[in-house]
């Protein structure tokens, strides 16, 4: 009783502290030139300009000529998914990916959507824009920008644009959808200079907006765009009515997430700590710290010397593939790590996941993309935007198999209007791919609330 009531003390006192001392700052950035040379005298060139994704035999024969001379290696026996991607399996697709997929008929997938490409800051910034079809008579489109991460792309969002765009229910908001390339990411151009990070990403895509003709939009992101998405409310908080994530880990350790991981496994519910919270976070050591090292070997590599690794994957579609769809098998469910099939086809088409290799493949980005991670990681974890609250309206629905896991009192110490924090029925990582139907459902609420609407 006496241990629980002044440790109750000891937070009041510290979430007064942290309140008063972060007051309504807004990220500063400057515009940049990040196009080859030096940056040219006169305005830029602000046309926007259709694009189509394309193929051509020479292209796909020369994918088909590496995928025959792939050399197999096999894998420890009974070891399924903990060392990586299973070659058993990896040569099955493989086989899939040499004779029974179609990238010709997947190109006419993605352009089933308008493409377009407009230059920022010296570099081409591709996007999908996706517009209601049949607006109701006197109602106007909500805009939402969707900004996907690594190792995923804008085709991400291919199954939840219908349900935003063309909602089935008379009541749902009807949103005006934006899917851009995070430059360096698909058919966005990569940087030519150093710094690349995901300020300067953010500020782009807040002038792609008002390019657009948006002075007010929503954003919404997983992974990087949890982060660049971020980065544009802090940066316009005028202009983005609403930020909505699907990860959103602590952006540094403070006081109180300190205290609810030395009492909240004792106290939880003084921490508002919930049945499902406790399971992801304790124990501590093993859960956010062991768990932690052995899921991110990947991002010491990128953050570090990504062109090294990345020059053999831009050789290798097979190296590609496997890099790439271990992350879609380990962070959909760590319990797929389990299976010889890491899981894929429980969730995601073979389809649908080479279709998401190809375009880091055809448009040979896997070390521009990796390239983010030394960018941002390089300048360290303390940058203004990690010590800044955003103010602007939140929602995050949190999926319960997520990389990492934050309770919602971890969520309020960075966004201070929190409008919405959903614990999602299932999904993972790639919830955009793997649940658009849930993610679709969280973004109306949301907006509805924000936009005083009624709800379902």
């Amino acid at each position: 009783m006496y241990i629980e009531l002044a440790v109750a003390l000891v937070l009041g006192a510290v979430v007064a502290l942290v309140f008063l001392k972060n007051r309504k700052n807004v990220l500063k950035a400057q515009d940049g030139w990040w196009g080859v040379g030096a940056c040219p005298q006169g305005p830029e060139d602000d046309s926007i300009r259709p694009f189509k994704v394309e193929t051509t035999p020479e292209e796909i024969e020369d994918l088909h000529r590496r995928l025959d001379q792939t050399r197999s290696f096999p894998s420890l026996e009974d070891s399924q998914f903990n060392y990586g991607f299973n070659s058993k399996y990896l040569d099955k697709v493989v086989s899939y990916w040499r004779n029974d997929f179609s990238w010709s008929k997947q190109v006419d997938k993605l352009n089933k959507y308008p493409h377009f490409k407009t230059k920022i800051e010296g570099i081409d910034i591709h996007y999908v824009h996706v517009k209601p079809k049949n607006l109701p008579e006197g109602t106007r489109a909500v805009p939402l920008m969707m900004v996907h991460g690594w190792p995923g792309s804008f085709y991400e969002f291919y199954g939840i644009i219908p349900l935003l765009t063309e909602p089935a229910s008379p009541d749902d908001i009807a949103f005006e959808v934006i899917c851009p390339s995070i430059p360096g990411y698909g058919f966005s151009e990569a940087p030519h200079k150093k710094g690349f990070d995901s300020v300067c990403a953010a500020h782009i895509f807040n002038k792609l907006m008002k390019r657009l003709g948006f002075n007010q939009y929503y954003v919404q992101g997983g992974d990087w765009g949890w982060l660049i998405t971020t980065n544009m409310t802090q940066l316009e908080p005028n202009a983005v009515k609403g930020l909505h994530v699907n990860f959103a880990p602590p952006a540094k350790p403070g006081l109180l997430m300190v205290l609810s991981l030395l009492f909240g496994r004792r106290f939880p519910k003084l921490f508002g700590f919930t049945e499902h919270d406790v399971k992801r976070l304790f124990p501590c050591m093993e859960k956010l710290v062991v768990n932690a090292v052995k899921e991110t070997g990947y991002m010491h590599i990128q953050a570090t010397k990504p062109d090294t690794a990345g020059r053999g994957l831009n050789d290798s579609p097979v190296g590609l593939a496997a890099y790439i769809l271990e992350k879609f098998s380990t962070w959909t469910d760590p319990e797929f790590k389990k299976l010889e099939d890491g899981g894929l086809e429980r969730k995601f088409s073979l389809d649908d996941l080479l279709t998401n290799v190809m375009i880091y493949w055809t448009s040979r980005c896997i070390i521009s993309s990796m390239r983010f991670y030394k960018e941002n990681f390089a300048k360290g974890l303390d940058q203004p935007h990690a010590k800044l609250p955003v103010y602007v309206p939140t929602g995050v629905a949190c999926f319960p198999n997520e990389l990492m896991h934050s309770p919602k009192l971890w969520v309020t110490q960075k966004f201070r209007r929190l409008k919405t924090y959903t614990p999602m029925a299932r999904g993972g990582h790639f919830a955009a791919m793997e649940e658009p139907q849930l993610l679709a459902e969280d973004v109306q609420n949301f907006v509805k609330i924000v936009e005083k609407r009624k709800r379902k």
